[in-house]
């Protein structure tokens, strides 16, 4: 949930809240870091007068990238002990893909705190899932370069306690799609068919409903922020549905050899 606060008004205070928001105590960060951190490339593009020696969040979102993926990954380590090298591999993609970060970055209200042009800000830049993500992860590099990796560890424990208790429970981590697939081939040597069947809301803020089916059959259907996680949810539901049942495909959907037309050539079933 996006807390509501009062505009800011200095770029001070834009750097306190920041550090604030990331739970660390004041002086944490370096305030033209968090300003950096903070700043989209569009809000430079509109300025009317000279920026000298300021610079977008690019750079900082490529470094806190490998920051980011070097911290969860230690972690997922740690926490979890048994699980082979693919496991591990799928957690650290599903905590750090986009559509986890911006969830995060929507929690401490991070885009409430973006530097943006006038331009992204009317197209719903605060909101944005890849605005959000990146700016997430040049805030965990500007922590990084303030007080070192020690601290921006603190900051991913904090940040990202909820996503490894999900992950602990099973929630995340798992490609449901793959799962569902295979059990699928080998069981009915068939693919399930996914379909969105909705997609409401604004172009940058878009909630994708996907189907996934099987000779008609609905097994599940799931809603994500991009139409793959939407596939994921969906397939979830099929297996959750399969696991409780006991049975992946209905009855009247799953093929069978009685009833289907015989195609037999005329000449051969003459000669039978």
């Amino acid at each position: 949930m996006t807390l509501g606060r009062a505009p800011l008004s200095s770029d001070a205070e834009r750097a306190i809240s920041l550090t604030q928001r990331l739970g660390l105590p004041a002086g944490s960060i370096r305030e033209e870091l968090a300003l950096e951190a903070l700043r989209h490339g569009s809000w430079l593009h509109e300025q009317r007068f000279p920026t000298a020696g300021l610079r977008s969040n690019e750079r900082l979102e490529f470094l806190g990238d490998s920051v980011l993926g070097l911290l969860v990954s230690q972690r997922c380590c740690d926490r979890f002990p048994l699980l082979a090298e693919g496991g591990l591999t799928r957690l650290r993609a599903a905590l750090v893909k986009a559509d986890s970060l911006a969830g995060v970055a929507r929690g401490i209200g991070l885009g409430e705190l973006l530097l943006l042009g006038r331009g992204e800000e009317r197209g719903g830049g605060r909101e944005k899932q890849n605005l959000l993500a990146d700016a997430l992860e040049a805030s965990v590099a500007a922590v990084f370069l303030s007080s070192g990796l020690e601290v921006a560890g603190r900051v991913v424990d904090h940040l990202f306690a909820p996503l490894f208790a999900q992950a602990a429970a099973g929630a995340i981590g798992r490609d449901y799609k793959t799962e569902l697939q295979e059990r699928m081939q080998g069981e009915h040597r068939a693919a399930p068919l996914y379909q969105t069947v909705d997609s409401p809301g604004p172009q940058h803020a878009r909630l994708f409903e996907v189907e996934v089916s099987f000779q008609g059959a609905t097994l599940g259907r799931g809603q994500g922020r991009t139409k793959k996680d939407a596939e994921q949810a969906a397939a979830r539901v099929a297996l959750e549905r399969a696991e409780a049942s006991g049975v992946l495909v209905p009855a009247a959907s799953a093929p069978s050899s009685e009833g289907a037309p015989d195609t037999t050539p005329p000449a051969d079933r003459a000669g039978g």
